[in-house]
């Protein structure tokens, strides 16, 4: 398994089985990253809510890749209504992908619309993902959100995310003092920091985050990952070493 960073909130994850999942496909107006959306070619594009900078390109991906769009049921509509492959869900429930793989919505606290058509749609609600792939392993995506306490009491608690997606861009979401916060009671393994720096609006400085993140958590190690950079099972190792001698 592993995970690349395309900069935002994107990211392209390749499951032990090699099951492709792209979330938050902002890609060829997005600033920071410098992949080529021809080269993106997803089993599967999980997208949080509408805006456009986390819907992005998810159409033109799906139309090359024959790619299924998961999102919520407003989102799934509009989807189905380009002629494309989608499925809708909602908060609290759960869709399986090839039987393998386990897709959960979760809450988020942000607003959704679909606001790069000539008129402005509601998109439902905006929303996270806590994804478990084959060998258990759970992939928390937070999404656009402000903090809330079901970050402990759900996400933490009963899902138990071994590693956490984690805006901190501040303004738009929370930002790194909230974010370090989300860590604590979410208590993952690993925490990696996104939606920051695209924009002036959102410049924040990750090796501060990581700090906060070093004060309020025991047992969880902050992953910087620049676009274009990847996490990897085979690199575990090196973070868990790495982290103990911190």
């Amino acid at each position: 398994m592993y995970i690349e960073y395309l900069g935002h909130s994107a990211f392209n994850i390749i499951s032990e089985e090699g099951l492709n999942i792209l979330i938050d496909p902002f890609i060829s107006s997005n600033p920071s990253c410098t992949t080529p959306v021809e080269s993106l070619r997803p089993d599967i594009i999980l997208l949080t809510h509408g805006h456009s900078d986390h819907f992005g390109d998810a159409l033109e991906i799906a139309n090359n890749s024959n790619a299924t769009i998961i999102s919520t049921h407003e989102i799934a509509l509009f989807v189905q209504k380009q002629g494309l492959n989608a499925i809708g869900m909602n908060k609290g429930g759960s869709v399986s992908v090839n039987d393998m793989i386990n897709i959960t919505m979760t809450d988020a606290k942000h607003t959704s619309s679909i606001d790069f058509t000539e008129e402005v749609e509601v998109a439902g609600a905006a929303a996270g993902f806590v994804i478990t792939l084959e060998n258990g392993k759970k992939i928390y995506h937070a999404g656009d959100t402000a903090l809330f306490g079901d970050m402990k009491t759900i996400i933490g608690d009963m899902y138990k995310p071994d590693i956490a997606m984690l805006p901190i861009g501040d303004r738009f979401t929370m930002g790194p003092v909230d974010a370090a916060i989300a860590a604590k009671w979410i208590g993952a393994r690993i925490v990696i920091p996104m939606h920051y720096n695209t924009f002036p609006e959102i410049e924040q400085d990750p090796e501060e985050f990581a700090e906060l993140v070093d004060h309020e958590s025991l047992g969880t190690y902050t992953l910087i990952l620049m676009p274009g950079e990847t996490y990897s099972e085979e690199s575990q190792q090196e973070v868990e070493d790495e982290f103990i001698d911190e």
